[in-house]
């Protein structure tokens, strides 16, 4: 599951100011306004717990570098940003649109990446519920209706099955309290929007932003309350510069809420063909990587590598690198075949940098991807991991992937990131960042870090999603400089770096 925090902290506004029925006498206080760019800076020079990304340049000042392949492991990219698309990583061995595998490597096309949710029709399983519901699914029939351990088939698939249920009701009973709560919500936001845009002598397909807002007069109680709503949404979530973007990323949460509770358990079998728990069928996907769900792969990608110093964008960490697309992770739970076939693929193809801004709790083949990332090590490729957004000890709960291996060994390849903030208070350590000192080694800025996003646009957002792009960054900027590194020394280095 992608994971950033893009509708949290409007939602639960927007809630609170829909449910008073008044207009409150003032506005919340308004978050202190951060850098663009404070990622990047540096504590001593700039007050900000940043990577302090200019002094590092300073000192590479006059060596020269080497490109370095970074793989993103999400939802795909937007490939015409012009941000992104000259540093694209180009399969050279390949010849596009001919139809053919020119390279053997396994896939047909694939110029820039591959899309292992791609299906033959030129679409993509971009929708999907949790691994938890797709287990429980799978096991329903053979134990639902057994109650004692003593009365199952299988005591070890039992215990599991029990663990699944678990806490596959737990999601679902929260997915549904959310949507009850979001329900009242999307139906005033799209109600004030339609208002608001008339006001604004706004056709229906055209957007507005918080700076249209303040050029209304508060001429009756409905678009004062309107404007209060979206003026809420815009200055507490940084989440979009439009209304339109607002709307169409809570659609993406409602959509991914309601395959929680009614999941539609035959999407990947209707979209892409294969079967997720056959490790041996591998001829799926496409060479597609750009649908409507980019925004986050997108967004990681910018803060690995965007053109540096282009007035335009934001300025990525890294200043050589190429970005190798890899699409495996739906509006849901990733699945461990895509995964481990994605760490293959990027290592296969050349990265040497792999960045995987996504998790979740269960791992039902997780031999699969434990065998990738060994494969990865074995071939000195890092890792960069999100720790996830759950604000919980993944030493007692772990999250997956992860680096420990069910035959009782650890990787050196892996790094698991989790998110900070800006400035040295209590909340340094981000209070929705997962934590644990066994399996999160660092910390990096992801609170109110700022991307591009697809369709030439922004995105400021909160998650470990963007902390691990960061880190990922800085791997790649270390390792474009000092080449010989390998994967452990590397990740040696970066944890080093962040005591």
């Amino acid at each position: 599951m992608k994971i950033n925090l893009k509708t949290t902290a409007a939602v639960a506004v927007a809630l609170f100011a829909i449910n008073t029925a008044s207009i409150a006498q003032q506005m919340p206080a308004k978050t202190a306004d951060l850098p663009k760019n404070w990622h990047t800076l540096d504590l001593q020079k700039d007050g900000y717990f940043g990577v302090s990304l200019n002094q590092a340049y300073d000192f590479l000042k006059g060596k020269k570098s080497k490109t370095v392949v970074v793989a993103t492991i999400d939802s795909g990219i937007d490939t015409l940003q012009k941000d992104l698309r000259p540093i694209l990583w180009l399969n050279t061995q390949e010849k596009a649109g001919n139809g053919k595998d020119d390279d053997h490597n396994g896939y047909v096309d694939d110029m820039h990446g591959w899309n292992f949710l791609g299906g033959p029709n030129g679409k993509a399983d971009v929708n999907e519920t949790t691994e938890e519901v797709r287990e429980y699914y799978r096991l329903k029939d053979k134990y639902a209706n057994i109650t004692t351990a003593s009365a199952a088939p299988d005591k070890s698939e039992y215990a599991y099955w029990l663990k699944v249920k678990s806490i596959r009701d737990s999601t679902v009973n929260k997915s549904q309290t959310e949507l009850n709560q979001l329900s009242p919500l999307m139906n005033a936001l799209v109600t004030t929007d339609a208002y608001l845009k008339k006001a604004l002598n706004l056709s229906a397909g055209q957007s507005f932003t918080k700076g249209d807002l303040n050029k209304l007069d508060d001429k009756n109680d409905t678009l004062k309350q309107s404007k209060y709503i979206w003026g809420l949404i815009f200055q507490e979530a940084d989440i979009a510069k439009t209304d339109t973007k607002t709307i169409t990323e809570l659609n993406e949460y409602i959509t991914k809420l309601n395959n929680d509770v009614n999941p539609d358990l035959d999407s990947r079998k209707r979209v892409v063909g294969d079967n997720p728990n056959d490790f041996k069928d591998k001829t799926y996907g496409s060479n597609q990587l750009e649908f409507e769900d980019a925004s986050h792969g997108t967004g990681v990608a910018g803060l690995i590598g965007a053109i540096r110093n282009n007035g335009y964008g934001i300025d990525g960490i890294a200043d050589n690198v190429k970005i190798m697309a890899i699409k495996a992770v739906p509006n849901g739970d990733e699945y461990d075949k895509d995964i481990a076939n994605a760490i293959r693929y990027a290592v296969d193809n050349g990265a040497k940098v792999v960045n995987m801004s996504f998790g979740k709790k269960l791992s039902p083949h997780k031999k699969w991807v434990d065998d990738a990332i060994k494969y990865a090590a074995d071939k000195d490729v890092l890792l960069v991991q999100a720790s996830g957004n759950d604000n919980q000890d993944v030493d007692a709960k772990p999250e997956f992937p992860n680096d420990s291996f069910l035959d009782g060994t650890t990787s050196d390849n892996l790094i698991s990131v989790g998110a900070s903030s800006a400035t040295k208070d209590e909340n340094l350590a981000a209070t929705f960042s997962n934590y644990g000192k066994k399996n999160v080694d660092v910390f990096a800025p992801g609170v109110k870090v700022t991307s591009i996003d697809k369709d030439a646009e922004f995105n400021t957002a909160d998650g470990t999603s963007f902390a691990s792009p960061i880190t990922a960054g800085v791997a790649a900027l270390v390792l474009e400089y000092y080449p010989a590194l390998s994967a452990r020394q590397l990740k040696e280095v970066i944890l080093a770096s962040a005591k």
